[in-house]
């Protein structure tokens, strides 16, 4: 088996375009499961992919945009009334547990003080990184909106390493994220039309050999992406596997 496996669960923007899933990224190595980001439609693409959500051991969020950590409350209560006994862990920039808390008590009023049935801890992601079952994940601040505290990621486990973006405009933290790493999944939300604080595919060829990732994939893909270009790097889509 592969030190890491990993899935695209959902590969689109936040309004759905082309009816793509919103951001969401399995992984697992042996039998430890990680979502990167759980957009509000995840708990649907798990579903829809045959991955059982009670058997997700952690989920590392990048930012507090509701396409990026909206389903959280879905996974939460999806165990919470199934059953779930495994324990959860979530990751995320500062504050992630508040961030957490009050999204579940607007979408589902009263669930924040709810006792769950399964251990739930947070963790606070930085470029010190945290240990998370056989993962070590690691964190540098990215070039997003302000007060979404943006973060790109980067998870380790044994000889492999996956990179990733969230969204972000064109930032030098994006070569120090992929340095080496087995696999860059990187935000390319427009083809050329610059849009603040997201990455656009011809600023990212620009900059692509300073990137030192074994293999790029494109996702959180707008409308102008999902027309025929021709591309130097593969797009992800949902329900993606790819090899590590």
């Amino acid at each position: 088996m592969a030190d890491i496996e990993l899935r695209v669960l959902g590969s689109g923007d936040a309004f759905g375009d082309g009816g793509r899933l919103q951001t969401c990224i399995w992984l697992r190595t042996g039998h430890y499961q990680a979502l990167l980001d759980c957009g509000a439609t995840s708990l649907v693409a798990m579903k829809r992919f045959g991955i059982e959500p009670n058997e997700i051991d952690a989920v590392l969020i990048s930012h507090f945009h509701g396409d990026h950590f909206g389903g959280l409350p879905y996974l939460i209560l999806d165990g919470q009334f199934r059953g779930r006994t495994r324990p959860l862990a979530i990751g995320g920039p500062p504050h992630v547990q508040e961030h957490v808390r009050a999204h579940l008590e607007a979408t589902f009023p009263g669930a924040s003080r709810t006792r769950q049935r399964f251990p739930l801890s947070f963790e606070v992601l930085s470029a010190t990184g945290v240990r998370l079952g056989p993962l070590r994940v690691s964190a540098l601040p990215v070039a997003h909106t302000p007060g979404s505290e943006a973060l790109g990621l980067r998870v380790e486990a044994a000889s492999r390493t996956v990179a990733y973006s969230g969204d972000t405009e064109w930032t030098p933290a994006l070569v120090e994220l992929s340095a080496g790493a087995d696999l860059f999944v990187c935000e390319a939300y427009s083809y050329d039309k610059r849009v603040p604080y997201h990455l656009d595919y011809r600023t990212l060829e620009q900059h692509a050999s300073a990137l030192t990732a074994a293999g790029l994939l494109l996702t959180h893909l707008g409308p102008e992406m999902l027309v025929p270009h021709e591309l130097r790097f593969p797009l992800a889509s949902d329900g993606l596997r790819v090899p590590l």
